[in-house]
């Protein structure tokens, strides 16, 4: 949010003089500007008279209805204030330190209400506070007496949940004496861990359709091997722990189609047709592979008029197998399917797909032809937030949050914020639900009375951009502008569950693209850069805007010019590209120190781009995803590692910023998304387990010195900076908001602690009790592969009179391998060679910045080779 100021309001006037920018990027329409300048003017709030909140999803969010008999589009504007607004670091520390902020934000966002004991009274009037076997008792008699009021000897339907059933319980209950017909039985909810115990009782069951063990701990106990057992002893089962088996035909069908239930447990005749009724079929997320099925077709279901095939994988199944089966279905108008998802991506392509269908996902057939929607996503189910009742509300707070925040940067004509600014709207605004075609839209607004930015105050400004009736639910579009082009459907998945299988398949296509790749072998070439001596003995001229450069470089080969057109060296910041050269009067004969196209190492997204093309995935690199183009595979990957009990802390870096500005690290899926209204980013895994140096994290940061990409001729200085965190290192969760535990560049934040490198090895090689030599070595084989890659994928990066050096960024793992953190251009490095350290390869002596510079420049321009080392 950018703004000019110095000019106070005091008219219409001078609010759009001031605002008019801000009154341009926010979108509202100009017939409304007066009207907002008086509420902004009079501070007038009056959203109460119009809207009213509400909960839903049983209490776990809220919905805004308009209460006035109706509103037309664009007839007036609202102000919303902002409940909280905060810098993300500060986040935390404000819900512990600001007296009522932690327990109103968990009244706004839903997460200050714990979840019911199960101490209910079920239908049977039965007591489940404490799971005793006599309790137990009671709903077993009691569903005897039911089944034989209605004539029937036998009990078929047996619920016994949340009554603390453990395994001893579950032996000594000897059910199947007691209801040895059972077609259907569920223990969810109870205590059950011996998975010998479950398969035991369950397998005397031999006409077992369903069976419930959610929520038992032996699930987690035990692999797949408990439901293949249950399966082998239980051949009739058609669904298990609400999934369907292979196995499933008319029964699961019947079930999810409301045909059987506890009063009408089962069909009675082999002849009959239970499903002869069946008008709305609800299949979703039943983990269904296939729906080739003989159970399910319209000879079975001929009436079948609406159906939810959400959330399954339906892998066996090919598009056109599926649009075939469901096109067989004379009565189906309705259909429900994730998108994208086994279907394919395009709601357009479905429905000319199945031209029969009047509904898909909720929104006519017609309209989503006419406004070429091919994405529908406004019935998917909203993410929310699960919490435990030890959880502090802070806690809830820190996690839930990302379903609610907005954000925006201030700027003026001077500069851009570092930093997003996140804020909360008050509980009217937070009632906005998503909808894909909403009937109000929102936008922040500074609003600055005096004219300036310091005193600006923030608001959210809200207005209905299409007619709206009384008891509408007022709806908002959380991605307002984006589009399939910068992955809406990716990004939905920060507020609603989408389809896991798909993303899950995106991942998988990358890793195989990734399996693929090798590196060709670069092609031995002898030296092809040369020494810049002069032979009539006169320095070289060296044309530097860079402070450090121009105090520290004293050797007598070189001398300092002002003027770039008479320079034989160009050691600049800034990017040196046609135009610049043609302002400066820079020629093809001054040497440069840059490589044309070099972002393809020192841009993060670049880099990782650079290694996968031409490594696939190495060892060094951690995983990474450019968020602007891979967020499908990202999302899948974090699903798998969640799938697999696997860590998913990850750490978002902007593509192009210093300093660790704008990183975070979460592992929080809602909240990658989200961070990436903050600027375009790479998602990287955290290294969870880094090799520590006295208990704390840190990196190194290595030399390389470049005089030619064709030949590739690498020297890496010896000497090199051991950058330490201040904090001893963690994985509690709060420490993820400490800047001084997991980020090691201190030389801008926190307590700069600077370690000699001949006594950090020392020390190092001590504490872990290894040879730094051998993890030098590793390293140096890494940086080697790095410019390899860069050499063959990008070889428009040479030039022959391009000479350089880049910083290398690495942390060692917990087995002491090497991980590519990122490549530093030029001046950055320049600039942090500054330093005093010492050499350690080198010999160990004293090594300051006056005589690192020297050393460089005589690398780089006199090829010489004191204190580094070929590559």
């Amino acid at each position: 949010m950018s703004a000019t100021g110095g000019r106070r309001v005091e008219t219409y006037d001078d609010f759009v003089e001031v605002h008019g920018l801000l009154l341009t990027s926010s979108g509202l329409p100009s017939s409304l500007h007066r009207k907002l300048f008086e509420k902004l003017t009079t501070e007038t709030f009056d959203g109460g008279a119009h809207f009213q909140v509400e909960p839903c999803e049983d209490g776990r969010q809220r919905r805004l209805l308009l209460t006035s008999n109706s509103m037309p589009k664009d007839s007036d504007v609202f102000l919303v204030d902002h409940a909280w607004t905060f810098r993300l670091s500060d986040a935390y520390k404000q819900l512990q330190e600001v007296p009522g902020l932690a327990q109103r934000m968990a009244s706004l966002m839903c997460v200050d209400i714990d979840l019911p004991d199960a101490e209910e009274v079920d239908e049977h009037g039965v007591h489940e506070e404490n799971g005793s076997k006599l309790k137990v008792m009671d709903v077993i008699e009691n569903e005897i007496r039911n089944a034989q009021e209605k004539g029937s000897d036998t009990v078929k339907w047996l619920e016994l949940e949340e009554l603390d059933i453990d395994d001893d319980m579950l032996l000594s209950l000897d059910l199947c004496s007691k209801v040895p017909d059972l077609v259907a039985l569920s223990l969810l909810g109870n205590k059950l861990k011996n998975a010998d115990v479950v398969v035991q009782e369950v397998s005397k069951f031999k006409n077992l359709k369903a069976l419930w063990l959610n929520d038992n701990p032996v699930l987690k106990n035990c692999d797949d091997h408990l439901a293949d057992a249950i399966f082998k002893e239980c051949p009739r089962l058609e669904i298990f722990n609400s999934h369907f088996t292979h196995n499933y035909s008319l029964w699961a069908l019947g079930f999810c189609g409301g045909a059987y239930d506890n009063d009408n447990p089962d069909f009675i005749h082999d002849n009959e047709h239970p499903l002869q009724r069946v008008t709305s079929l609800d299949l979703s997320n039943r983990c269904i592979c296939s729906l080739i099925n003989k159970a399910f077709s319209p000879v079975e279901l001929p009436f079948l008029s609406h159906l939810n095939i959400r959330g399954n994988p339906l892998e066996e199944n090919t598009v056109a197998e599926l649009f075939e089966v469901l096109n067989g279905f004379p009565s189906l108008q309705s259909l429900e399917v994730d998108i994208p998802g086994p279907l394919g991506e395009s709601a357009i392509d479905i429905l000319e797909s199945l031209p029969k269908l009047s509904i898909l996902n909720g929104v006519s057939a017609s309209k989503i032809l006419e406004t070429e929607v091919h994405v529908i996503d406004s019935v998917l189910q909203p993410r929310l937030l699960e919490w435990t009742a030890e959880e502090s509300l802070a806690d809830r707070v820190i996690n839930a949050m990302w379903l609610y925040v907005m954000t925006y940067r201030l700027a003026d004509e001077e500069k851009l914020d570092e930093t997003s600014v996140w804020y909360v709207m008050d509980e009217l605004g937070s009632a906005l639900r998503h909808s894909d075609m909403p009937n109000f839209r929102v936008a922040p607004f500074l609003f600055m009375p005096e004219g300036k930015l310091d005193t600006a105050v923030s608001y959210s400004i809200l207005w209905p951009v299409q007619d709206v009736q009384y008891g509408e639910e007022c709806t908002r579009d959380f991605l307002f502008g984006i589009g399939e082009v910068k992955q809406r459907s990716a990004r939905l998945t920060a507020f609603f569950h989408t389809p896991k299988n798909y993303f899950i398949k995106e991942y998988e296509k990358l890793c195989l693209k990734l399996r693929s790749k090798s590196l060709t072998c670069l092609p031995a070439k002898s030296p092809s850069t040369r020494s810049l001596r002069r032979g009539d003995g006169h320095a070289l001229r060296v044309y530097t805007d860079i402070p450090q450069v121009e105090e520290y470089l004293t050797r007598p080969e070189f001398v300092i010019t002002n003027e770039p057109k008479d320079a034989d060296i160009i050691w600049t910041s800034m990017q040196v590209d046609d135009e610049v050269k043609k302002v400066t009067g820079i020629t093809e004969q001054q040497y440069i120190n840059q490589f044309p196209f070099e972002a393809c190492i020192v841009m993060k997204h670049h880099l990782a781009d650079t290694i996968q093309k031409a490594h696939g995935s190495p060892d060094w690199l951690q995983p990474t995803y450019n968020l602007e183009t891979h967020l499908s595979p990202l999302i899948g990957d974090y699903h798998v590692r969640e799938r697999d009990g696997l860590n998913h802390l990850w750490i978002l870096k902007p593509w192009n910023m210093a300093r660790t500005i704008d990183t975070t690290v979460t592992h929080n899926l809602s909240a990658i998304i989200r961070l990436m209204e903050t600027g375009p980013k790479i998602c990287q895994k955290y290294i969870e387990h880094p090799a520590l140096f006295q208990g704390r994290k840190f990196d190194l940061r290595f030399i390389v010195l470049v005089r030619s990409i064709d030949p590739l001729e690498l020297f890496l200085a010896d000497t090199f900076w051991v950058r330490l965190a201040n904090n001893p290192y963690t994985l509690d969760e709060h420490s993820l908001f400490e800047y001084e535990t997991h980020f090691t560049v201190m030389n801008y934040r926190g307590r700069l602690n600077h370690k000699n490198t001949p006594e950090f090895v020392r020390e190092f090689e001590q504490e872990h009790q290894v040879k730094w030599l051998d993890i030098h070595q590793r390293i140096k084989n890494m940086i080697q592969s790095v410019f390899e890659a860069a050499a063959i994928v990008h070889p428009t990066m040479h030039s022959p009179t391009s000479r350089a050096m880049y910083g290398i960024d690495i942390m060692l793992d917990g087995s002491f391998q090497p991980k590519l953190l990122e490549v530093t251009y030029c001046p950055d490095c320049t600039r942090a060679c500054k330093y005093d350290t010492e050499a350690i390869i080198g010999g160990g002596e004293v090594v300051k910045g006056v005589d690192f510079f020297n050393y460089v420049f005589g690398c780089l321009f006199l090829d010489e080779t004191a204190h580094v080392s070929p590559l």
